[in-house]
């Protein structure tokens, strides 16, 4: 009866383990839903972690944080559960910007040391998810938001790699105007057909005839 409780419990961890090894990059998940792309931020945060020591973290909530509220000291509540030394990539979507306007949405990019912000650009960073959230298009705002944040997550992945003189191989090659160009692509391609279908062939076929 013993062996097979045992036998139970080493099962029931080595079904848990898989669930768990990667996931420790996520501290709060209310915005990210796309399995694939949690998938692409655990690859680039192993690689990461392998090849530069560092560990970056990432942490989105729709906690509705009142204007000027204190980030830094929101992520503390987390800080047990990251290791240094490591950068947090926090988004929160539904944070109050300004009252007059009520413009929601904030990013915090938080170094576990004051040396770790040297190893990558802020603005850069937040820009690479923003620029894709914030562009109107007729897709979700799920699918933005998870275009964004695995873009912002590469574009900081990146960034650390290369101030270490590394080149990652799992994050995303291009920046947010990849998916910017690959819209207009197909934007473009949609443009192209409907002049072909509505204009180009009709006067086509009148001439052959």
């Amino acid at each position: 009866m013993l062996k097979r409780l045992n036998l139970r419990r080493a099962i029931f961890i080595a079904l848990l383990f898989p669930l768990t090894i990667h996931a420790s990059y996520i501290l709060k998940n209310d915005t990210l839903h796309n399995p694939k792309a949690i998938k692409l931020i655990e690859n680039m945060g192993d690689e990461l972690v392998e090849k530069t020591g560092i560990h970056a973290y990432i942490l989105t909530t729709n906690k509705a944080f009142p204007i000027g509220a204190n980030l830094v000291e929101y992520s503390q509540q987390f800080k047990s559960k990251m290791q240094e030394p490591y950068v947090l990539y926090l988004f929160a979507p539904k944070a109050m910007i300004t009252k007059k306007t009520e413009i929601t949405g904030r990013v915090g990019i938080i170094p576990s040391s004051p040396e770790l912000k040297k190893l990558y650009n802020y603005d850069a960073v937040r820009d690479s998810g923003l620029d894709v959230i914030t562009v109107k298009d007729k897709n979700s705002i799920d699918d933005k938001y998870t275009i964004g944040l695995v873009q912002a997550y590469s574009e900081l992945a990146d960034n650390i790699a290369e101030a270490k003189g590394i080149k990652m191989t799992t994050t995303m090659k291009n920046d947010t105007r990849m998916f910017i160009d690959i819209f207009k692509v197909i934007l473009y391609i949609g443009l192209a057909l409907v002049a072909w279908i509505y204009w180009i062939r009709p006067i086509v076929m009148r001439k052959k005839s």
